[in-house]
């Protein structure tokens, strides 16, 4: 996660304003899943949260959230809002539905967690380098990308799905499996994922 309480304060300073993109926070991060400003605890006189449904709501589309003053302007000068097309009622109303259910049951948040730390600490175990992640992304370093990208192969073929990243998206050598991890994982796709990353490191020498 970015530094955000320190960014804010340089923002702040410079008169400006701070743009969360919080994609993969919404819903998920956060004390109800409000997402990283949550987290942090940040006051909102001078930030812009933008997020999606499409990732942990399951749904379609995305949000700006911020001071008023900005969402009028958006409103009114934002040509990918004016031109575009509205939203299904029926995707709207997916999207509130999902809210309603992050708002009134934590416990898909903590089983989310609870999966994270199950799989983030037996990879870290095993020497894998995860980067000090604390989210239900864990990024896996893996260095050369051909390597990585016959790590990955190596995974779908035992049922696992957890795409290489590689340059130009991260630097020369920082090659990276990205793990997703979800609430509704059970113990036992816990434990082939675990499985699949011993067997894998191994098979290639990574650990």
């Amino acid at each position: 996660m970015a530094p955000l309480p320190q960014l804010q304060k340089i923002a702040k300073k410079n008169n400006g304003l701070l743009l969360v993109d919080d994609a993969h926070a919404t819903g998920v991060i956060g004390n109800s899943g409000k997402g990283t400003c949550e987290h942090f605890g940040l006051e909102k006189e001078n930030v812009i949260q933008i997020g999606t449904f499409s990732k942990a709501l399951g749904s379609l589309g995305g949000f700006v959230a911020g001071p008023k003053i900005i969402i009028e302007y958006l409103k009114n000068t934002a040509r990918s809002f004016i031109y575009t097309t509205a939203l299904p009622p029926s995707v709207c109303a997916s999207s509130l539905a999902a809210l309603d259910i992050i708002e009134s049951d934590p416990s898909i948040r903590e089983n989310l967690m609870e999966n994270v730390e199950t799989v983030r600490s037996g990879l870290i175990d095993m020497g894998y380098n995860c980067l000090d992640s604390k989210t239900h992304i864990i990024p896996v370093v893996t260095g050369d990308a051909g390597v990585t990208m016959t790590f990955a192969r190596g995974l779908l073929e035992k049922g696992i799905f957890a795409p290489a990243i590689r340059p130009p998206t991260v630097p020369d050598g920082k090659s990276r499996i990205r793990v997703s991890l979800m609430s509704s994982h059970t113990k036992k796709h816990l434990e082939i994922i675990i499985d699949g990353f011993r067997s894998e490191g191994i098979r290639l020498g990574i650990i």
